[in-house]
């Protein structure tokens, strides 16, 4: 080869080597950018609370009669049932409408339950099956739980109140506009109390652990913690004849008499968490571990 063709093939070479170091250089600031980039969007990720802006101040409140706060829940219509993404006992999804009522801002605690038995001389609810030491319930500040539901009926009525309906509850949770969950649709397992290890919590919490998991109207762990009672009978095929306005479960409970619980609790993934999951079979006679309360009052202008 003549002197000409090496220098040409040797310009060729030095010509593709500054191509592939300038593609090199250039794949690698790409790769900084976009790692750059992820962090930047880790960063700048806002909390719930932020996204929410929710003024739960401008809800009217009461102390209920033991002197726990309740949240007027306003008249008005919501979307109650699963929808496309519901079990077969959440259908159909429609449009319900409710009077006002009060709810319980949080749910019922061991100290606030000890009041109630030590007042009226009651024995303390029993825990039938758990799977380690009942004494991780217990804290002053942890939701009561092993409460049957008479028992949870008469705790109600002794503090003037009642339990809510499945529908109260409902509307409760997710708000007039059919959220999945209390603090929106997407699943955040770092706001509310279920299973794994993600919300800092082997079983239940102390209530109001959870601030932004809290619902529209500033309830909280209406998802998640523990379950709570309602006082409905449960039907599975309820909703398809439900009525519009102020619906409150089968009147006729049939041959089996069970009942209705709702919200999840520390057991549960996120499909079982969602506003509108009905849990239903519940014996009135028999307490669970994951099944505590929350009450209602009906709405007086007086």
């Amino acid at each position: 080869m003549s002197l000409r063709g090496i220098l040409i093939v040797s310009g060729f070479m030095i010509f593709f080597t500054v191509l592939i170091s300038i593609a090199m250089v250039y794949e690698s600031f790409k790769s900084q950018k976009m790692q750059a980039s992820a962090k930047s969007i880790k960063v700048k990720e806002r909390s719930l609370a932020e996204l929410k802006q929710v003024d739960f101040s401008v809800f009217e409140t009461i102390q209920g009669g033991d002197a726990r706060e309740m949240v007027l829940i306003p008249s008005g219509s919501f979307t109650m049932g699963g929808g496309s993404e519901g079990d077969f006992d959440e259908q159909p999804q429609r449009v319900i409408y409710l009077d006002a009522f009060y709810m319980d801002k949080y749910e019922v605690t061991n100290a606030n339950y000890r009041r109630f038995t030590q007042m009226l001389k009651r024995p303390d609810p029993v825990i039938p099956v758990f799977e380690d030491d009942t004494a991780l319930l217990l804290g002053d500040l942890q939701p009561v739980v092993g409460v049957t539901w008479l028992e949870a009926v008469a705790y109600c009525q002794w503090a003037g109140n009642r339990l809510p309906t499945e529908a109260e509850w409902e509307k409760a949770a997710r708000g007039p506009d059919g959220a999945k969950y209390p603090w929106g649709d997407p699943f955040h397992p770092k706001v509310v109390n279920g299973r794994g290890d993600e919300d800092g919590f082997k079983y239940s919490a102390p209530v109001g652990s959870f601030e932004e998991g809290r619902s529209p109207y500033g309830l909280y762990d209406m998802s998640g913690n523990v379950s709570e009672w309602v006082s409905d009978w449960y039907d599975q095929f309820y909703y398809k004849d439900a009525p519009f306005k102020n619906p409150t479960g089968p009147s006729d409970p049939g041959i089996i008499k069970v009942l209705s619980y709702r919200g999840g609790s520390f057991h549960n993934t996120a499909h079982d968490l969602r506003a509108s999951k009905r849990f239903g079979g519940a014996h009135p006679e028999r307490g669970e571990s994951s099944v505590g309360i929350r009450c209602a009052r009906d709405y007086s202008s007086e």
